[in-house]
């Protein structure tokens, strides 16, 4: 290396006797030496340091691969994922389709709690200390779900942030919705509560405009849901076909009109609130 060899000759000279040329001389050697070993440390050392470098964490690609005792399976329409009263031991993501999530009472009466679709998580009752099923996930279509045991969703919640916050902002997510649906049950009609249901079956307010609704809804499964009989469904459904609101044409489809049902009883009900306060 020339900087090194210009040294040697600053501290030899041509003037310095030969024990000092010597000595600079082996001096130059030592640097020059370990010069090229940290040089050869640093190459071999780079690509294991490169190799070490952590790849991105990828929620989703996490959730759509099978591994670490995680399982994806395929339900088929009305297949049941777990039943009310089984063991809670694992937590469920829907990657397509939509799970029916309802409830038995002691007397034998059957009621609707909830409607999933993809992106969504169900059954982690087990992570808050639920020991049995508290629910029973049916699937209403053609599902593809991804199992992931309980340990395994704890040790990647906490090794994990972004897959945290994946399951996080679900579960605030429905935890809205619930708040949402129990206000609708205490203080909005059954008629109200059908129109309100058959928008969010259609996904209205995501994408701008309702969708078809996938799979087969009952009357029977929308009065579970709403909270009414079968025969006040069905009066209600006629009356939103006559008014155009809904259409059957090998789908149900939903059309924006149907909103003004909610919109109109919201503001029928703000006027009487408003009223009352003046008296």
């Amino acid at each position: 290396m020339p900087w090194i060899h210009a040294l040697a000759h600053v501290l030899v000279g041509d003037r310095c006797p030969p024990r000092d040329q010597v000595r600079a001389q082996a001096f130059a050697w030592t640097c020059a030496s370990r010069t090229h070993a940290t040089d050869a440390f640093c190459k071999k050392k780079a690509p294991a340091m490169r190799r070490k470098q952590k790849i991105p964490f990828d929620p989703r690609a996490f959730l759509s691969k099978v591994n670490g005792g995680r399982t994806i399976s395929d339900c088929r329409k009305g297949q049941i994922v777990f039943s009310q009263g089984d063991v809670a031991d694992a937590v469920f993501y829907i990657q397509k389709g939509k799970i029916k999530l309802s409830v038995v009472s002691q007397r034998g009466k059957e009621a609707v709690v909830g409607i999933l679709g993809p992106s969504h998580f169900f059954g982690e009752g087990c992570l808050n200390g639920h020991t049995l099923r508290v629910t029973t996930a049916t699937a209403i279509d053609q599902c593809l779900i991804t199992r992931i045991p309980k340990a395994a969703m704890i040790a990647t919640m906490h090794d994990e942030s972004d897959f945290s916050e994946l399951f996080m902002a679900d579960l605030l997510s429905r935890n809205g919705r619930i708040e949402e649906d129990l206000i609708d049950q205490l203080f909005n009609s059954s008629e109200k509560r059908l129109a309100r249901v058959l928008l969010l079956l259609a996904n209205f307010g995501k994408e701008g405009t309702p969708e078809p609704i996938v799979g087969t809804f009952s009357q029977e499964t929308l009065a579970e849901m709403i909270g009414t009989t079968r025969a006040r469904v069905s009066q209600f459904m006629n009356k939103f076909r006559k008014l155009g609101y809904i259409e059957y044409n090998g789908k149900l489809e939903i059309h924006n009109s149907l909103l003004n049902v909610v919109l109109y009883d919201k503001a029928e009900n703000e006027t009487k609130g408003a009223g009352k306060s003046d008296r």
